[in-house]
């Protein structure tokens, strides 16, 4: 014969209890990410890719960073921003509250497409923001083409 079990002092929710507890810790570490976390993360450039009629405009950008620490480069389709984000010297007697921003190297590889002209691609760097200009080739430039109707 099965003995039965009291369930004075067990409360039906303890379950849900412990699993609100567990999603509140989890919310809690993806909102606020301790420095262990924070270390392990890269640097990586946001970057805004436009087009107009006569070039593809790629803007990164890269604050804090000179113009010394960029290199811009093209290899077939791809264009390549490299660099290193350095860290500011620190002053040991300084405590810390929180550390987000990130250094280190980064790459960042852009697929390109076929009707650039490589050799006019300029690029300059202002204010913390790479801005890439990639013209055109004159045969893809946008042209009207008139299209007779057949009868």
């Amino acid at each position: 014969m099965l003995a039965r079990r009291s369930n004075k002092g067990l409360s039906p929710f303890r379950g849900i209890e412990s699993l609100q507890d567990e999603m509140n810790r989890l919310f809690d570490d993806f909102f606020s990410p301790d420095e262990r976390i924070l270390g392990e993360m890269e640097f990586t450039p946001s970057v805004d890719i436009s087009e107009n009629k006569d070039a593809v405009v790629v803007k990164a950008d890269l604050p804090g960073m000179e113009e010394k620490d960029i290199d811009v480069s093209i290899a077939g389709d791809v264009l390549t921003i490299k660099g290193e984000r350095q860290e500011e010297s620190e002053d040991k007697d300084e405590n810390f509250y929180r550390r987000e921003r990130v250094y280190g190297s980064f790459s960042r590889q852009i697929a390109l497409p076929k009707h650039i002209k490589r050799d006019a691609v300029k690029a300059k760097f202002k204010n913390g923001v790479l801005t890439v200009t990639l013209p055109k080739s004159d045969d893809y430039k946008e042209k009207e083409v008139k299209i007779e109707l057949e009868k």
